[in-house]
C-alpha cells in the first residue's frame, strides 16, 4: 500500500504537472490574415443611405470566412450585350460570387434586389448591388446621387453618357448605372495593387 509520499504518487504528480506545463506552452498555428486595408470610412454626402461605402460589410481582400454574413453561392451568367463578360473575370482567373441569406445592407433607402460579395482566389474583389429607384423622378435621384459619389472621388471616365457614373475613391472603383429606366445597379471593384 502506497503512503502519500511514496515514490508513486510522486512520480504521477509530477508527470501530471509536467504535462499541464507543456500543454500551455504549445503556440497556436499560424494564422494568415491579409494586409489591414480597411474600407475607406463612409463620408457624409447628405442623401443617408446613398453612400455606396455602407455596401462594404468587409475590406476588400477579405476571405470568405471573414465576412459577417450567412451567404450561398450564387452562378453567374455573363451577358456581353449588357458590358459583361469573362473579361470581367481579370486575369487572376474565375470569379466566385456569394449572395447573402438575409438582407445584409440597405441601399438608396431599400434592401437591395440583388447584393453579391465576388472573390478572385479566395479573396474579397468585387460587390455588385441592383436596387429600384422610385419611379417619380428615377434619373434625377441617379443623377444627385452620382454628383455626391464623385464629390469625395476621381472620376475614371467623364464621357460617360448620364446612365453611367464612374470614379475611383483610394482603392475602390465604382460604377453605377441605370437600367430599365428605374433599376440602379453598382459595382465596386478593388483596384489596390497586389
Amino acid at each position: 500500500m502506497s503512503t502519500p509520499h511514496s515514490p508513486d504518487v510522486i512520480g504521477i504528480a509530477l508527470s501530471a504537472a509536467l504535462l499541464a506545463v507543456l500543454a500551455g506552452c504549445r503556440a497556436p498555428a499560424p494564422r494568415v490574415t491579409p494586409p489591414e486595408r480597411a474600407p475607406p470610412p463612409a463620408r457624409e454626402l447628405g442623401l443617408g443611405s446613398d453612400d455606396w461605402h455602407g455596401l462594404l460589410v468587409a475590406p476588400f481582400g477579405s476571405t470568405l470566412k471573414e465576412i459577417p454574413l450567412a451567404l450561398h453561392e450564387v452562378l453567374l451568367f455573363r451577358d456581353e450585350a449588357h458590358g459583361s463578360s469573362a473579361a470581367d473575370d481579370g486575369a487572376a482567373g474565375a470569379t466566385e460570387c456569394y449572395a447573402a441569406d438575409a438582407p445584409a445592407v440597405r441601399f438608396m433607402g431599400r434592401d437591395p434586389d440583388e447584393y453579391l460579395l465576388c472573390f478572385q482566389q479566395d479573396r474579397l474583389a468585387r460587390i455588385q448591388a441592383r436596387v429600384r429607384l422610385p419611379t417619380a423622378d428615377p434619373a434625377g435621384v441617379f443623377a444627385a446621387t452620382c454628383a455626391a459619389w464623385l464629390r469625395n472621388a476621381a472620376p475614371v471616365d467623364p464621357a460617360l453618357d448620364a446612365a453611367a457614373c464612374e470614379g475611383r475613391d483610394g482603392d475602390i472603383r465604382f460604377r453605377g448605372r441605370l437600367e430599365e429606366e428605374t433599376d440602379l445597379s453598382i459595382t465596386l471593384d478593388d483596384v489596390a495593387e497586389p
